[in-house]
C-alpha cells in the first residue's frame, strides 16, 4: 500500500500545479523516513515524489538537508550501484542539492566521492557522464570535498575518459572531453591560501598528475602529448608546484619526459599561435625550473635554446611567461645565466621590451631577467655582451624603480657585473649618471634601509675606477655618507663605515 502512495505521489507531483497542496500537507517530510527502505520500488517512487516537489524550491531543500537526506542518498549509491534507476534518483537529487553549502558540508562526512568514481567508470551514456560531471563540479567548489575527490581517484578516470574519447569528432564526444578538462582543471586547483587542505592538496595534485601523465605515456607513447591534454594537466601549475611534495615526484616527471613533451608543444604552439597551451606549457616549465638539480637537467634538455623561440610570440602573456620562466631558470644557476646572457638574439629583445614595450609587466620582467642573468653569471663575456646590447642604461634606470625589490635586484647586479669587469661598464656608468643616481638614494630619506646598503655596496665597487672615484669625490658623497653613520639601522651605519674607509683609501 505504501509503495503504491509513493508511486501516486511521484506522478501527482510531475504537475506543476499539484506541487503546492503537496508542500502544505507536509508530504516531503512524510516521505523522507521511507528513503531508509530496502524496497528498491519504495525508494524509487519516494526518491522521485521528494524531487519533483523540492524541485527549484531552496528552501524545501534545504529542509531537507537539514533532516538528514545526504546520507540516505550516499547509501542509495552505494546499495544500489547497479540499479540503473536508483542510481539516476540519486544522482538527479544530489545534482539539485549540490550548489547548497550545507548540502556541501555534510557531503564531505560521507562517502560521497568513492561512489563517484563508481558511477563514473560504469557510466556508458552521454546523459549519465554529463550528470555526475554537474555533480562533481558542483562539489569541486569545497576544499575538503576537492581533496576527497582527488584522493579516489577522480581526475585518473576523468583522465581515461578523454584518452578513450581523444579524435572524436563527434558533438557529443566533444562536449564531454571540454566537461572532463575543465573538471580536471577545477579539482587540480589549489584550496585557499594558507589552509590545511590546500597544503594536502598540492600533494595530491602533484600525485595526481603524475599518475596521468604516466597512464598517458603508456596508452598512448611519449611523443603524442596533446595540446588539450597538455593544458588540462599545465594550466593548474604553480612555482615549485611538484617540488613540494616529498615523494620525488619532480623527478619522475623527468623520467616521463614531460620537459621534451613540453618543449615540442611550446615549439609547435609558436607556429600555430596557440596562447593559452604556451601558457600552460611555460607555467609547468617554470615550475619545474625551481629546483637546482632541476635547472641543471632542464639545461641538458636544451630548454634555453628552444623557448626562446617564443621571442617571436606577440602575445603580451606569452611574453611575460617567457621571461618569468628564463629568470627561474637563470636564478643562483651560473651556467644558465651565462648561456642566456651570450645569447644576442635574446640580449637585443630585452632591451627592446625594457624600453619600447607598452605593457609595463613585460617591461618590468625583461629588466629584471636581465639583471638576474649579470648577477647569476660570472663571465666577462657575458658582462661584455650585456653592454654592447646597450643593456647596462637600462640597469641602472631600474636602481630607481618604485619597487625596492627592483632596486635591490638592480643594485646586486651592477655590483656583480662590476666585480667582474668594470673596465667594460665604466662608460656605460658615466653616460648614464649611476654615482648621480645613487647619491640621490642615499639622500632619500624615502630610501629603504636595504636599498641604501645595496647602494653603498654598490659605490665600493666603482671607487675601483679612477674616472667613477672622482665623481663620487666631485658629487660630494662623503658628506651623505657621515650622516649615515648615525642612521636609525645598524647595518646601513656598518655599510657607511666600511664605504668611507674605502674612499678614504684606509681598505
Amino acid at each position: 500500500c505504501a509503495v503504491k502512495a509513493a508511486h501516486v505521489l511521484s506522478e501527482i507531483a510531475k504537475n506543476e500545479e499539484m506541487k503546492i497542496p503537496c508542500i502544505e500537507a507536509d508530504l516531503v517530510l512524510t516521505l523522507i523516513p521511507l528513503l531508509e527502505s530496502t524496497d528498491q520500488e519504495m525508494l524509487l517512487h519516494a526518491g522521485r515524489a521528494i524531487g519533483r516537489i523540492c524541485y527549484d524550491n531552496r528552501n524545501l531543500q534545504e529542509e531537507l538537508v537539514k533532516v538528514g537526506v545526504i546520507p540516505s542518498l550516499v547509501r542509495i549509491l552505494t546499495d544500489y550501484a547497479e540499479s540503473e534507476p536508483l542510481v539516476h534518483v540519486a544522482l538527479l537529487a544530489l545534482y539539485n542539492l549540490a550548489d547548497l553549502d550545507s548540502a556541501k558540508e555534510a557531503l564531505s562526512m560521507t562517502k560521497v566521492a568513492e561512489q563517484l568514481v563508481k558511477q563514473l567508470r560504469r557510466a556508458e551514456s552521454h546523459e549519465r557522464l554529463e550528470i555526475v560531471f554537474e555533480v562533481l563540479q558542483a562539489l569541486a567548489e569545497n576544499d575538503a570535498l576537492k581533496v576527497q575527490l582527488v584522493d579516489a581517484g577522480v581526475p585518473e578516470v576523468l583522465s581515461e575518459i578523454l584518452l578513450r574519447l581523444q579524435g572524436s569528432s563527434q558533438a557529443e564526444d566533444t562536449c564531454i572531453v571540454k566537461a572532463a578538462s575543465d573538471l580536471i582543471v577545477s579539482l587540480l586547483l589549489g584550496g585557499k591560501k594558507g589552509n590545511i587542505t590546500g597544503q594536502v592538496h598540492k600533494e595530491s595534485t602533484s600525485k595526481t598528475i603524475v599518475l596521468i601523465l604516466a597512464r598517458h605515456e603508456n596508452s598512448q607513447g611519449k611523443d603524442s602529448l596533446n595540446s588539450e591534454f597538455a593544458s588540462l594537466c599545465f594550466l593548474p601549475l604553480s612555482p615549485a608546484w611538484f617540488c613540494l611534495s616529498p615523494d620525488g615526484n619532480c623527478l619522475r616527471l623527468f623520467q616521463l619526459g614531460v620537459i621534451h613533451q613540453l618543449l615540442d608543444l611550446l615549439e609547435k604552439h609558436v607556429r600555430s599561435g596557440d596562447a593559452s597551451v604556451q601558457q600552460a606549457a611555460l607555467s609547468a616549465l617554470q615550475s619545474l625550473a625551481v629546483p637546482v638539480v632541476s635547472k641543471v637537467q632542464m639545461l641538458e634538455e636544451g630548454i634555453a635554446e628552444r623557448i626562446e623561440a617564443l621571442l617571436r610570440s606577440e602575445s603580451p602573456p606569452v611574453q611575460f611567461k617567457l621571461l618569468g620562466t628564463l629568470r627561474t631558470l637563470a636564478d643562483g644557476q651560473a651556467d644558465a645565466a651565462e648561456l642566456l646572457g651570450q645569447d644576442p638574439l635574446l640580449l637585443d629583445r630585452l632591451v627592446q621590451w625594457c624600453s619600447g614595450s607598452d605593457h609595463s609587466g613585460i617591461c618590468g620582467e625583461a629588466n629584471r631577467l636581465l639583471a638576474s642573468i649579470l648577477h647569476h653569471n660570472r663571465s666577462q663575456e657575458v658582462v661584455k655582451a650585456i653592454q654592447a646590447a646597450q643593456g647596462v642604461k637600462h640597469l641602472v634606470s631600474m636602481t630607481t624603480s618604485e619597487h625596492a625589490a627592483m632596486q635591490n635586484e638592480a643594485l646586486n647586479a651592477l655590483a656583480i657585473g662590476s666585480a667582474i669587469d668594470l673596465e667594460t661598464l665604466e662608460e656605460s656608468f658615466k653616460e648614464s649618471q649611476l654615482v648621480q643616481s645613487l647619491h640621490k638614494l642615499l639622500r632619500d630619506d624615502n630610501t629603504s634601509p636595504e636599498v641604501k646598503y645595496n647602494s653603498m655596496g654598490l659605490l665600493c665597487r666603482l671607487l675601483n675606477s679612477g674616472d667613477l672615484r672622482q665623481e663620487i669625490e666631485e658629487d660630494k658623497i662623503k658628506d651623505t655618507l657621515e650622516q649615515l653613520c648615525s642612521h636609525s639601522n645598524a647595518d646601513v651605519v656598518k655599510e657607511a663605515i666600511t664605504t668611507l674607509q674605502v674612499l678614504r683609501g684606509e681598505m
